[in-house]
């Protein structure tokens, strides 16, 4: 499977593309049954709500999200591995793609109630790679909407430049700075349904609200970067294996 021309040049526009109903139903199930397990037994590694927000209560043990999955169970693995995205990786990347499992490669959760929003950001922030040639895959498990912390992008924010000041210590995008007022109003975001995936540059500003109904949300995630986009040295990018997607 490969993206139209069109297609193509609306990702590079836009900074992210929608393809819907990617993924079979019955795989989607077998993901989100094996993640359920693991969320329910806490099985390690993961990270934390008061991780993520430093003024929640740390002994409230409610997980943001599964670590390291690749390695976690096989219907993960072939998730990741999955043959039919490879060309349209390709595509996107210009170059043949490679999974980081150095970052994202998550179970991505916001449970009823007690999940927080994901304010502004940039996924780069915190990877260190030679160039920005790097994109996530997202697949939706189920319904993802305004109500329970659907994704929200602002379309070409990835080929924008920023000031420091636009940005807090934690390199989060300031949504009560003025200047980046009418940059926030461009925000977009569309429901996802069981299947969908969402590709979304890694410079792309993006955000989640937290989930105010009273089901989970389950989503996987992982990213992919091009063959000369390196790992610096001595970084948390370096330090885990990539993976060949020939």
């Amino acid at each position: 499977m490969e993206l139209t021309k069109e297609e193509l040049e609306l990702f590079k526009t836009q900074g992210y593309l929608v393809l819907r109903n990617f993924a079979d139903s019955k795989e989607c199930d077998a993901i989100c049954d094996i993640a359920k397990a693991h969320l329910k037994h806490k099985i390690p590694p993961i990270e934390t709500e008061s991780e993520y927000n430093d003024i929640l209560d740390a002994s409230v043990v409610t997980v943001r999200r599964l670590r390291q999955v690749y390695h976690r169970d096989r219907v993960f693995k072939e998730w990741m591995e999955n043959k039919k995205i490879r060309p349209i990786l390709k595509q996107i990347l210009g170059e043949s793609p490679l999974i980081t499992l150095a970052h994202h490669n998550s179970i991505m959760t916001k449970m009823p109630q007690s999940s927080t929003q994901t304010s502004w950001h940039q996924d780069i922030r915190y990877w260190s790679f030679s160039n920005d040639q790097l994109l996530s895959v997202w697949l939706a498990l189920d319904e993802e909407h305004d109500q329970n912390g659907v994704l929200e992008f602002i379309p070409k924010s990835h080929r924008m430049n920023y000031s420091p000041n636009q940005f807090d210590q934690k390199e989060y995008f300031l949504s009560d700075y003025a200047p980046n007022y009418n940059l926030i109003k461009t925000k977009q975001s569309t429901t996802l349904e069981k299947g969908d995936v969402v590709l979304f540059h890694c410079k792309l500003l993006h955000r989640a609200n937290k989930n105010s109904t009273e089901q989970a949300k389950i989503s996987f995630v992982y990213t992919v970067k091009s063959a000369s986009s390196k790992a610096l040295e001595n970084t948390r990018s370096s330090s885990y294996p990539e993976i060949h997607l020939d």
